[in-house]
């Protein structure tokens, strides 16, 4: 199924304006097709001047008109929308078969342009007397229809979170230009008893009862959302804002109703969202202490790091103080990817900067005298913790391996670091130009502590392959594949 995007680049001379307009519109619809009780059906004009639909919703406050979606049925002609289209006007009218239903087509205006119409599909079924909910639904909806004639709704900037933002059977208030309540839902009346508001709120004014809200301890000024509410009546823009009191939270967002340029006051959504709040405080909290254990995991590691230091510095045996610095390094590597968890939101690793840090440090262990410069080329993007840690370990035997043996007795040379990521996994190569490997080399066999270590944390933790093998052009080349669960970030 085409988007929304792809049928107006297509199939239209829309500018990129225009269709930024339309996907603002459809971002904000819910709420028109919801207050309506009524399919909202976007038309565009095509380059062959026949009609398309490009977006279809229904609503959740009563039944559909449309048992399927007719987003792409393309229509050579439609009278009706050529009227619409060439008077500029909203033109309503009514059908019986297959079902009782009223049609009202509104242009859709971006400033003074035409880009678009928008049917209306009301479903009539049984004739009986709207509720004053209902009639304050289709009252608010009209005037949101005419400001879409218009061209001032969806407002200019406006981005609202379609997951988050409240919808009309959360709660809705209606206030007149001056704030004060002129209609409140059910729902309505309920988040704010929460809140600590008695009674009933019809005629009372809204930014002044939020601001009698008593604050809670530790905030030192009234609750939010009288300000977004005389801003939104003032400014005329929507203002979205929370009132929590007595430990309960409700997310508020004002829409200012200014049909034919004259303010009507404004449409109040609201939604309790103090669960919500519960548990998003929770989760800052263990994020917060799972940085810290990071954090100390880290610390702890340095300072083995530096008893190891110090107790190399104490021994006289070359072989002995050489395993020790080993050990320095090895420890070194996991606390950088502890430093780096410490400094996230997730348990997810940004490795590349992990990488240099460690081809640093083992290019300074190179032999007195001699120069051996390491450099990465790729990246290896963003990886698990779970993944981070053992390749880090992985990662520095190899370049500390390529340092001592490929260059030793203070040779000079370059180490390359090669990453490549994709959606299979990960592929890291680490070459040298150096005196290679020596006669009957075995991976498998290998005594070499810092090689024994690679193989186990490579089939192990990594669930990956490993291979060593001469380069044509002198040198050794080894070679990592680690298999990825997610794809290339």
């Amino acid at each position: 199924m085409s988007t929304l995007g792809d049928l107006v680049r297509t199939r239209t001379d829309l500018t990129s304006r225009d269709l930024d307009h339309l996907q603002r519109l459809v971002a904000e619809w819910q709420l028109v097709a919801d207050l309506s009780f009524s399919d909202l059906v976007l038309w565009v004009r095509t380059r062959e001047r026949t009609w398309m639909p490009v977006a279809h919703l229904r609503p959740t406050t009563a039944s559909t008109v449309y048992a399927d979606d007719v987003v792409g049925l393309e229509r050579a002609t439609s009278p009706r929308l050529d009227r619409v289209w060439r008077e500029g006007r909203v033109e309503q009218t009514e059908r019986t078969v297959p079902l009782h239903v009223r049609q009202e087509t509104v242009p859709v205006r971006r400033a003074d342009t035409l880009v678009a119409l928008l049917s209306r599909d009301s479903n009539l079924g049984p004739a009986r007397g709207p509720s004053p909910l209902e009639l304050t639904y289709l009252t608010s909806a009209s005037e949101l229809l005419q400001m879409v004639s218009e061209g001032t709704f969806p407002f200019p900037g406006s981005d609202p979170d379609p997951e988050h933002s409240p919808r009309v059977g959360d709660g809705l208030l209606r206030l007149d230009r001056t704030g004060h309540v002129v209609y409140a839902s059910p729902n309505a009346l309920s988040a704010f008893r929460r809140l600590g508001v008695g009674g009933d709120l019809l005629g009372a004014h809204l930014g002044q009862t939020i601001a009698r809200l008593p604050a809670e301890p530790g905030h030192l000024d009234e609750p939010r959302g009288s300000a977004a509410l005389a801003a939104a009546l003032r400014f005329r823009e929507p203002r979205d804002s929370e009132v929590e009191a007595q430990g309960a939270v409700v997310l508020l967002r004002a829409l200012p109703l200014v049909p034919g340029g004259e303010p009507r006051g404004a449409l109040v959504l609201l939604r309790d969202v103090t669960e919500v709040r519960r548990r998003d405080r929770q989760i800052m909290g263990k994020d917060a202490t799972i940085r810290e254990i990071h954090h100390r995991v880290k610390n702890n590691l340095q300072t083995v790091a530096a008893l190891l230091r110090m107790q190399a510095r104490r021994l006289t045996d070359p072989s002995a103080q050489a395993a020790l610095q080993e050990s320095v390094r090895r420890v070194t590597s996991i606390a950088l990817v502890h430093e780096t968890l410490s400094l996230s939101l997730d348990e997810d690793v940004a490795f590349d900067g992990v990488a240099d840090k460690v081809l640093s440090m083992c290019a300074d262990i190179a032999s007195a005298g001699a120069t051996v410069e390491v450099q990465r080329s790729g990246s290896f993007g963003t990886l698990p913790a779970e993944v981070a840690t053992p390749l880090s370990m992985v990662l520095t035997e190899l370049v500390q391996n390529a340092v001592e043996h490929a260059y030793p007795d203070g040779r000079t040379g370059r180490i390359e670091v090669a990453a490549v990521r994709d959606r299979d996994g990960l592929s890291v190569e680490v070459r040298d130009a150096g005196t290679g490997l020596p006669d009957g080399f075995d991976l498998a066999t290998s005594p070499r502590l810092g090689l024994q270590i690679v193989r186990a944390l490579v089939s192990g933790d990594l669930r990956g392959t490993l291979a060593l093998r001469p380069r044509e052009t002198g040198g050794t080349s080894a070679l990592l594949s680690v298999p990825l669960a997610t794809p290339a970030l």
